[in-house]
């Protein structure tokens, strides 16, 4: 049995940088102790300072999410070094930047299976150990292009409508069997993470997140809080509201819309730097990239949809109390003029 277990531990895919980075650092504030998952060796070293750091336990595992296989092996060693997984995050992605027919089917597939099998192999190590327990969180990290698509990443679109679907069903088949494990996902927009200087690219300007953009560490928020208070579905940003319920009141609309902006606004005036991508081999072997991107002078710190989203019962019992203070002014009004 491993020592000091009485601390929850938690699962980060994808926690060397990024959103995951950020994930990891909150969670590890918040009382969890940590285990990264993920391919670069530097990014890795850091995240686990990072854990130790805020006084709690770390442990890094060299895995890529895409082998099924791998990921099994990298929970059993979680369960064994660390203990219980209470909740596990799967936040590791890849993707492009290119028109559909300009990458190869190799390209693709290894979009797909990264981001949307990842997130499939990481639900079901999770499941497997917290099923029998009937106790744990997975929290599966989606996008904004979840509910609506934009140009240049036909493949990552792809793969965030999948993990949808995909967690819809398995959060049903767990309701049905009466199991208090919990399926999660959280929806992001743009955020400022290093996911830009490494992605593959085929256009000419370099990529950049849609704006208006996110620190990485209002997602980080958001994921925490749906790991301690479980819902089905959690969304960051007042542009991912926009987007997903734009998209439902007029898809034709955002359709025109993103024909005509959805391709330079992922770009800027300057050239791609020379530099491989991290499609197929890491970026954060050698240097660690930590959380943050190259546009945090444009991007928010605070993200007020989030805000209201985490307070929202205490704002609806202040909403209520408010309501019942007025009504009963309103009364004695009407018995003081009778």
């Amino acid at each position: 049995m491993p020592e000091n277990t009485r601390h929850p531990v938690a699962v980060v895919t994808g926690g060397t940088a990024g959103v995951g980075r950020a994930t990891v650092r909150r969670l590890a504030a918040d009382g969890y102790d940590v285990a990264v998952l993920a391919r670069g060796r530097a990014g890795l070293e850091g995240a686990a300072g990072d854990v130790r750091a805020a006084g709690r336990r770390a442990l890094a595992v060299p895995v890529d999410v895409a082998d099924a296989g791998a990921v099994e092996e990298a929970a059993d060693r979680v369960e064994r070094e660390l203990g219980p997984v209470a909740v596990w995050v799967n936040a590791a992605f890849s993707g492009f930047l290119a028109r559909f027919l300009d990458v190869t089917d190799e390209e693709f597939r290894r979009v797909t299976e990264v981001t949307y099998h990842g997130q499939v192999n990481g639900t079901r190590a999770a499941l497997r150990r917290m099923c029998p327990r009937d106790s744990g969180v997975v929290v599966n990290v989606g996008s904004a292009m979840s509910a609506r698509s934009i140009p240049l990443q036909s493949s990552y679109c792809g793969a965030k409508h999948a993990i949808v679907g995909f967690s819809e069903s398995v959060r049903t088949e767990l309701r049905a069997d009466g199991s208090r494990v919990r399926v999660c996902t959280v929806q992001l927009p743009g955020l400022n993470t290093p996911q830009f200087t490494w992605v593959l690219n085929r256009m000419p300007g370099r990529p950049r997140p849609v704006p208006p953009v996110y620190q990485p560490e209002t997602a980080a928020r958001m994921i925490a809080y749906v790991a301690r208070h479980p819902r089905r579905n959690a969304w960051t940003g007042l542009s991912t509201a926009y987007t997903i319920l734009g998209n439902r009141l007029a898809p034709r609309f955002m359709d025109w819309y993103l024909a005509r902006t959805g391709i330079g606004s992922q770009q800027t005036g300057e050239e791609t730097p020379d530099r491989p991508a991290n499609l197929f081999g890491p970026g954060d072997a050698e240097r660690d990239a930590g959380a943050r991107g190259p546009f945090g002078d444009e991007a928010h710190e605070h993200d007020t949809l989030g805000w209201l989203a985490r307070h929202r019962r205490g704002l609806a019992g202040a909403g209520g109390g408010a309501l019942l203070t007025a009504a009963g002014v309103a009364a004695l009004r009407r018995r003081t003029a009778a």
